[in-house]
């Protein structure tokens, strides 16, 4: 029986995948990461994925938000009531669909850095078909 394949960082970032057995265990909430892997133990809490993609998503969203916001009421002219019920709801889902995104990709990249400083470098002279 051999190992299960690493997930690519699409499937980890689209579907919470561990990165290093493909479970779906990485988030314990919306985008909040679960503390280890419940399937391969993998300790999620040691990786530093920080605050940093919450901020930039939310000027990326906020940014995107008002362009189509200003469009809108340029092209349409839509009471204040018709902003307030499309944008607010369009706000907080990209904010939160975009952060679990993020935290997930950057989690699958951290892990490849480190598994990839801890493998052994090949021998020198050593080349494949030696």
């Amino acid at each position: 029986m051999s190992a299960p394949a690493e997930p690519t960082l699409a499937a980890s970032a689209a579907r919470g995948l561990c990165p290093r057995c493909g479970a779906r265990t990485l988030f314990a909430g919306w985008a909040r990461f679960a503390p280890r892997c419940q399937a391969c133990g993998l300790d999620f809490m040691r990786f530093n994925v920080g605050d940093g993609p919450a901020a930039f998503l939310t000027l990326i969203i906020g940014t995107i938000i008002v362009v189509l916001a200003i469009w809108l009421q340029l092209a349409a002219e839509p009471p204040v009531w018709v902003h307030v019920l499309l944008w607010v709801p369009l706000s907080i889902a990209g904010v939160l669909l975009g952060l679990r995104l993020a935290k997930a990709a950057l989690m699958w990249s951290e892990y490849r850095q480190l598994t990839a400083r801890s493998e052994p470098e090949p021998e020198p002279g050593r080349g494949e078909g030696e």
